[in-house]
């Protein structure tokens, strides 16, 4: 198994022992370095590694509270965590598995048993990523599925209640789906589904942002952190690269090649509320969309 494109995140406020690790790993793998908790949190909220390995003793946040954090958020929870550490005793060691650690290495440590727990850690990942990968494609389109999307927006509609941060949505439907269909047959349907939903997919540039497929002809964008100009702004670039596929579709009532209507909503989640209000209010401006002439946002 190719685990050359896995990143491993080394978290230790001696810059030695970070330099160590590296030199010992970064050979087989793409290392990133961090001296202190915070830095690791602000890291892994923004690019979630494949492995991390943490000291434990580190001064404001030590690694207890990081791995605690990492494994109460639901995006980071399955990052799988190695303590390595000088900390030796029973008890620290039952302490870090207890938190949720996959595994305990104490210093000084052996190069090779090093390497060799990372190798076969990383390994279950790529092995469960995989499985999970898989349960959260659609099927036709091998873009995220609408379980997934349910999921992911949940999760977001969370964090963004907890950090009373902006949640965009984008709702999109293929205008006159239904007459390309009936003319084109449905295996040049499923191939239009397809272009489509590669070209969304490939549209958006943050780690954060996330596509799916929603249903039938629908799609669906969560973008967190953004605000409803830039969601607008977004939707405008799905909308002109749907246009840029130039699929042929001569019985549409708007253009003579496959177009997308897009409703756009954003709101600050307040306690108490349900992620399916963005959905409706998305819904709501698709409609609108659709009755001014569809090819168009709105929000």
């Amino acid at each position: 198994m190719d685990l050359k494109d896995c990143k491993v995140l080394l978290v230790d406020d001696i810059k030695a022992n970070t330099a160590l690790l590296k030199k010992l790993l970064k050979s087989d793998y793409q290392i990133d370095t961090v001296n202190d908790g915070k830095d690791a949190l602000h890291y892994i909220e923004s690019s979630l590694p494949d492995l991390v390995l943490l000291d434990i003793v580190m001064p404001d946040i030590d690694g207890y509270e990081v791995c605690q954090q990492l494994k109460a958020d639901e995006r980071s929870k399955d990052v799988p965590i190695v303590f390595i550490t000088s900390l030796n005793e029973e008890g620290d060691e039952y302490k870090g598995l207890k938190l949720g650690a996959i595994d305990y290495i104490t210093k000084p440590f052996n190069k090779n048993i090093v390497r060799a727990r990372v190798r076969n850690h990383l390994i279950t990942k790529k092995q469960s990523d995989l499985l999970k990968n898989l349960s959260n494609l659609d099927g036709l389109t091998s873009i995220s599925n609408r379980y997934c999307f349910d999921n992911y927006l949940n999760n977001e509609w969370q964090r963004a209640m907890r950090s009373d941060e902006p949640l965009s949505l984008i709702l999109m439907d293929i205008d006159f789906f239904k007459q390309y269909n009936d003319h084109y047959g449905h295996l040049a349907g499923d191939d239009c589904l397809k272009q489509v939903a590669q070209s969304l997919d490939c549209s958006i540039k943050r780690s954060t942002d996330f596509v799916a497929r929603y249903g039938g002809e629908e799609f669906v964008a969560v973008l967190p952190k953004t605000s409803s100009d830039d969601a607008i702004i977004l939707a405008e670039i799905f909308r002109k690269n749907i246009e840029k596929l130039v699929i042929k579709h001569e019985f549409s009532s708007t253009e003579q090649h496959v177009t997308i209507s897009l409703g756009v909503a954003t709101m600050i989640p307040e306690r108490n509320t349900l992620p399916q209000l963005l959905i409706e209010a998305a819904d709501r401006n698709l409609y609108k969309a659709k009755e001014s002439g569809r090819n168009q946002v709105k929000r």
